[in-house]
């Protein structure tokens, strides 16, 4: 089959309030037998053709990234054509995204970017597109050179795309050059979420975390894998925390990076802004002030995409500077860089992923997704509970929240790995590469 250029414009296939709970259940009490008992029945009454049809739909079809030359022209002249706000008037990022740290980004966007240069790092990756449950799923497959390697689902999140998992691809799938064991290895699947990147964007509601867990494991399975394991960070933690709550027969186990710990009690005190509870130990109080600052000063992109996802995206898919700027931003807050992005992550890395969700034009069905787990029900830091499918965790400093052990302990009835490093942020991934691939391997040791 010959290679497909995409662009993802116009294709049909977070970190708010993401739904566990409501859905979660709706989708676990139809699990994958469901699908399969669906499938059985309309195949018994369809036609060959319609039979045909179906397994053309289930096809994985090779994938290729070529953006149109006029879409790169396109995007230059709009940020050349950027009409600038005056400066805040604060010394810090108490108002948001600064000009100072701003404008050099973006008028290197319009200028010395070059785009070929991200897309060739992506194209260099085996990828491909398949359809589930109605919606083009594109992903990266890499199989390790290693035949025993273990197959680990990766999940990325929001802002984040595969631009964020690129540089852990080598160390996980081929250890041995990377100061790993041959025995350490995994074949990586990396799955772009629906309404993001290359893959589909849904045209009706009710794609959440937990549908796209149960659509996840359809393509580990679709792909040969009936053992796997799952991580994530961001939106991947929730997804790979859905998985362990739905228990599908082949999950072994999940490593997260933004686990869900915090207890009902505790975030009923958050939800007042209430100092912190005498009650908490000192680790615990660390965490709750942290996440008392994310909700009270650090909420409102969440709460725009939540609540409002199509008014905040017609400003994002409009404007590459509006844009830049809102995913800026949170590179700033949720790195650990001390709120100097530039320390950790070069310009190239940054416009890497931001260029990736303004040429899909994906600004908008990506905010869904928030919109989507507030309908399901649930939150980013709830506590999960998980009784008996393993869990590990690594805890990043500069992570939005310093999750403590007392609290995943109450949360994981099987926590096999926990782990506090002293470097890395939410993007542990784009961030600290090699030091989340030992932890991976250390994590999953146990399961192999």
């Amino acid at each position: 089959m010959g290679m497909t250029d995409h662009t993802g414009r116009g294709n049909t296939g977070r970190r708010g309030f993401l739904g566990l709970a409501a859905g979660a259940v709706a989708v676990t009490q139809m699990g994958l037998s469901g699908q399969a008992q669906a499938a059985t029945s309309r195949t018994s009454t369809t036609s060959a053709a319609a039979s045909g049809n179906a397994q053309r739909s289930a096809a994985v079809r090779p994938f290729r990234v070529r953006v149109p030359q006029k879409e790169l022209n396109e995007l230059r002249r709009r940020v050349k054509e950027t009409r600038w706000p005056d400066r805040e008037t604060v010394r810090d990022r108490s108002q948001g995204a600064q000009l100072a740290k701003l404008r050099p980004l973006v008028e290197y966007w319009g200028t010395g970017y070059n785009w070929r240069k991200a897309e060739a790092k992506i194209n260099a990756l085996p990828q491909f597109i398949t359809e589930i449950d109605g919606l083009d799923i594109q992903f990266a497959h890499i199989r390790s050179p290693h035949s025993d390697a273990m197959p680990m689902l990766m999940t990325h999140g929001w802002p984040g795309s595969i631009v964020e998992l690129l540089k852990v691809v080598a160390p996980l799938t081929n250890p041995t050059a990377h100061g790993g064991r041959a025995e350490d290895a995994f074949h990586l699947v990396l799955p772009t979420l629906p309404g993001y990147g290359f893959s589909g964007k849904p045209t009706s509601t009710g794609w959440n975390p937990a549908r796209v867990a149960v659509a996840f494991n359809e393509l580990m399975l679709r792909l040969g894998y009936t053992q796997y394991v799952s991580q994530g960070g961001d939106h991947g933690s929730i997804i790979s925390q859905v998985l362990a709550a739905q228990k599908p027969k082949g999950l072994l186990g999940i490593h997260v990076n933004m686990p869900g710990t915090v207890p009902p009690d505790v975030l009923r005190h958050l939800r007042n802004f209430d100092p912190a509870p005498a009650s908490l130990s000192e680790r615990e109080k660390l965490a709750y002030n942290r996440l008392l600052h994310f909700y009270r000063d650090g909420f409102g992109y969440a709460a725009m995409m939540n609540q409002t996802p199509q008014t905040i995206g017609y400003a994002l898919t409009d404007s590459p500077v509006a844009m830049a700027a809102y995913y800026y931003d949170k590179f700033a807050e949720w790195t650990d860089s001390g709120g100097e992005p530039e320390k950790v992550l070069t310009y190239d890395e940054m416009l890497d992923a931001i260029s990736l969700y303004w040429l899909t034009g994906t600004a908008t069905s990506s905010s869904r997704f928030y919109w989507e787990g507030t309908q399901a029900g649930g939150g980013p830091f709830n506590a999960v509970d998980i009784p008996s499918v393993p869990v590990a965790v690594t805890v990043f400093p500069g992570e939005i929240y310093p999750a403590p052990r007392s609290w995943g302990e109450r949360a994981y009835g099987n926590l096999i790995h926990w782990n506090e490093v002293d470097k890395g942020g939410h993007f542990a991934a784009w961030e600290q590469p090699q030091l989340l691939a030992e932890e991976l391997r250390t994590a999953f040791r146990s399961l192999r």
